[in-house]
């Protein structure tokens, strides 16, 4: 990876695991123990084990409308069709009818990149050739261009939840690592957009608690403004209080803001370093809505990827009340260690240590 801005490689899987609730233990140790000189190869081995896994299970199949001529009826007889080619004369129909085919957009996503990973993509060439393998066992599969994909389409459920890091690992390789034009030859950049990223971050924190705390009953919790009650029937311009994280202990609540960018911290005047003041006003702004009984139970948490520079954000402070930090999480540490600063993140439930009052006497 050559970006500035990267994060160890194996971490990254690690992240797509969780962030795509495709977390297996087995699985992950066996990737840990591969060497990868480059993200495309990462995401290549990740596609080959997945799909080839999905095509001893069976490649998902659903019920594809199709039109055709045929000796016998099938389907429902599309008479106009059928008039205006003259089929009859011929003692044939044409017919609508469906069939229960491979050939989805599902599996239509995944042919698309994995011929991307192979024509583009900078790929070992024993995985280069473990990719272009398993293409015969596309072939029924129409191709369609990665940036035709229409991703929210794409429908998880019971029936094809194995698709689902499948598909996530797909949209990141499309959206994260867009092509670009180098002496002529189109090619893949090595390094995922911090717009990817930060998705994929923010997937990958909720994801990790909802693992290993569900006791605190973590999700995306959208946050209503604490309006007075004469006002609530003007709210239809007001933002969607939308947090990354909730956590919830009794009556403890800690609100987390994730954040994936190149710098954590901006210049201000005389070049003094600052933390983004919309993303401190932000946070600020869903803790004091979401404190509905004004005594300090909210907390808000703002988690920057560690950077490269040397100052990075440290805050801890109590503003009308409720606890703000600010903090960093360092994504190239090794992953029990990474593991550890998360764990590490809980003793931010800890609403705010009221002041002592003041007597005067």
């Amino acid at each position: 990876m050559s970006s500035p801005n990267t994060i160890l490689i194996r971490n990254v899987y690690v992240m797509m695991a969780y962030a795509f609730r495709a977390l297996k233990s087995r699985d992950v140790a066996s990737v840990e123990g591969e060497s990868f000189d480059h993200l495309h190869d990462l995401l290549a081995e990740v596609l080959y084990r997945g799909v080839t896994t999905q095509i001893k299970r069976g490649l998902h199949h659903d019920y594809v409308p199709r039109i055709d001529t045929l000796a016998t009826v099938r389907g429902r007889i599309d008479v106009s069709k059928t008039a205006s080619t003259l089929s009859m004369l011929r003692g044939r129909l044409v017919c609508q009818f469906d069939e229960y085919l491979p050939d989805t957009p599902h599996n239509r996503a995944l042919k698309s990149v994995i011929r991307l990973l192979v024509r583009r993509g900078e790929v070992q060439p024993i995985r280069r050739k473990a990719l272009a393998d398993l293409l015969p066992h596309l072939v029924s599969v129409r191709e369609t261009r990665p940036t035709e994909i229409r991703w929210g389409d794409l429908s998880i459920h019971r029936a094809n939840a194995n698709y689902r890091m499948l598909l996530g690992v797909c949209e990141l390789i499309v959206k994260g690592l867009l092509p670009t034009e180098d002496h002529g030859t189109s090619k893949l950049w090595s390094w995922l957009s911090d717009e990817a990223m930060n998705s994929l971050y923010e997937r990958f924190i909720l994801q990790y608690f909802k693992v290993h705390h569900p006791e605190l009953s973590p999700h995306a919790r959208q946050v209503p403004w604490a309006l007075n009650s004469l006002e609530t029937s003007r709210t239809g311009q007001l933002p969607i209080m939308q947090t990354d994280v909730t956590l919830t202990n009794g009556n403890a609540e800690l609100i987390i803001d994730a954040k994936y960018y190149g710098r954590s911290l901006q210049s201000g005047r005389g070049e003094k370093q600052t933390v983004h003041s919309h993303n401190l006003y932000q946070i600020a702004t869903y803790v004091w809505n979401a404190d509905v009984q004004r005594d300090g139970s909210v907390t808000g948490l703002l988690l920057y990827a560690r950077t490269i520079h040397d100052e990075q954000p440290d805050i801890d402070i109590v503003i009308h009340g409720n606890r703000i930090g600010v903090q960093t999480l360092d994504l190239n540490l090794p992953w029990e260690e990474l593991r550890i600063r998360l764990e590490g993140l809980l003793r931010w439930l800890e609403p705010a240590i009221p002041e002592p009052a003041t007597h005067l006497d």
